[in-house]
């Protein structure tokens, strides 16, 4: 089903995709997307949506099965609490992704803001992952409780870290892989910052290759890189800090 965004205020698409789910329709193409917020929120049906255009933030929020195909960038709060799914963006993705996602993918082939992965967490035998192609900034992982959260840096232009300041901060649960050095100023304490081994190959590659597969990159390629694996010491990282 084809619908055209053009003019249409972010709640009247949302009623009319809802409205059609609730019909049937399963397959759905969106034109001139400009903005329009809340696109897959809460929709917990296994429907396929192609978004021609630039969504608004809290893409896929709440969404509990759809997967979503963007054409360009994507804005901030993508997967806020997103439950299962797949989210894919082939441009930048703005910041807060993954705000308490609790499972589903999201895969992003270019650059990502700010707190990517705050607070996501491993629910009910869910495990979210998270695949960003390019560079993160500051706060990458806080609070991070569970689940996969993989930076590749991408095309990274020499001297750019691949990640911000302040990487891990909070960090109590998960695994954090990033491709390459992280520089150790970047990230806060109470984490161990190893690099990754075999058995961590095999679960790298098992993350990567539908990633891989998805933007056209050779899963080989991207894992002819040594990665940096990123895990806490503990589950109650400001225990000490405020006990007495």
């Amino acid at each position: 089903m084809k619908i055209d965004a053009t003019g249409l205020h972010y709640r009247e698409l949302n009623d009319e995709i809802r409205a059609a789910i609730e019909a049937g329709e399963t397959d759905f193409e969106l034109v001139n997307v400009c903005g329009h917020r809340y696109i897959g929120c809460g929709i917990d049906k296994s429907v396929k949506i192609d978004i021609d255009g630039i969504p608004g933030n809290d893409l896929a929020a709440f969404m509990d099965g759809p997967v979503i195909h963007c054409s360009g960038n994507g804005q901030d709060a993508i997967a806020n609490t997103m439950n299962d799914g797949l989210v894919v963006v082939p441009g930048h993705a703005g910041d807060v992704m993954g705000y308490s996602m609790r499972g589903g993918a999201v895969y992003i082939r270019g650059n990502a803001g700010y707190r990517i992965g705050i607070n996501m967490k491993s629910y009910q035998g869910r495990e979210p992952v998270m695949i960003i192609g390019g560079r993160v900034r500051d706060f990458c992982g806080e609070y991070l409780a569970g689940g996969k959260l993989v930076v590749l840096g991408l095309d990274l232009p020499a001297g750019e870290p691949i990640v911000g300041r302040y990487c891990a901060t909070g960090m109590h649960g998960g695994t954090m892989y990033i491709r390459g050095e992280v520089p150790a100023d970047h990230v806060r304490k109470g984490v161990a910052v190893e690099e990754a081994g075999e058995e961590d190959a095999s679960v790298l590659r098992d993350l990567l290759t539908p990633y891989c597969a998805e933007f056209g990159f050779a899963v080989d390629e991207v894992l002819s890189k040594p990665f940096t694996r990123i895990v806490s010491h503990t589950t109650r990282p400001y225990g000490q800090l405020y006990s007495y």
